[in-house]
């Protein structure tokens, strides 16, 4: 992956996802919004599929790659088997007979295997990314991820 690289995504649902498509291809023939069933999207997070972060209203945020965040405003565990990762608006999620790609916006990142730690803060229209590696593949969030 290469840090300091920056990007536009544009949301019409208010969601900023990051995930490992190999992860959600179960979902391909579900719904095109599975996700926005809040019990839905709370599995995905908690099961390490998907990184769902809700940054409050539609339109146009830039996402800027960093090594590592010192005050992220949220950190979401996620599970690699793939070793790539797309981050794009949450329409642009594995569902309705389609799967990411960046026609529309959105990056496909290099991840090592494994777990990791995605760390997101928010600035306004300015979304910071980490990816740290990290054991653990998983989430136990009794609500929606904010940032």
């Amino acid at each position: 992956m290469t840090r300091g690289t920056s990007i536009r995504i544009v949301t019409g649902t208010a969601t900023v996802c990051v995930f490992d498509p190999a992860l959600v291809r179960h979902k391909l023939e579900d719904d095109c919004d599975w996700w926005s069933i809040p019990g839905a999207e709370l599995a995905a997070v908690n099961g390490g599929q998907v990184a769902f972060f809700n940054v409050g209203g539609d339109g146009a945020y830039d996402i800027a790659l960093h090594a590592e965040l010192a005050e992220p405003h949220a950190s979401v565990h996620l599970a690699i088997v793939s070793g790539r990762v797309f981050i794009g608006a949450g329409e642009d999620v594995t569902g309705g007979g389609l799967e990411p790609d960046t026609a529309y916006g959105g990056l496909f990142v290099d991840v090592p295997v494994g777990g990791c730690r995605v760390q997101a803060r928010r600035d306004g229209h300015l979304i910071r990314l980490a990816f740290v590696p990290d054991a653990r593949s998983s989430n136990a969030f009794g609500d929606l991820v904010r940032i």
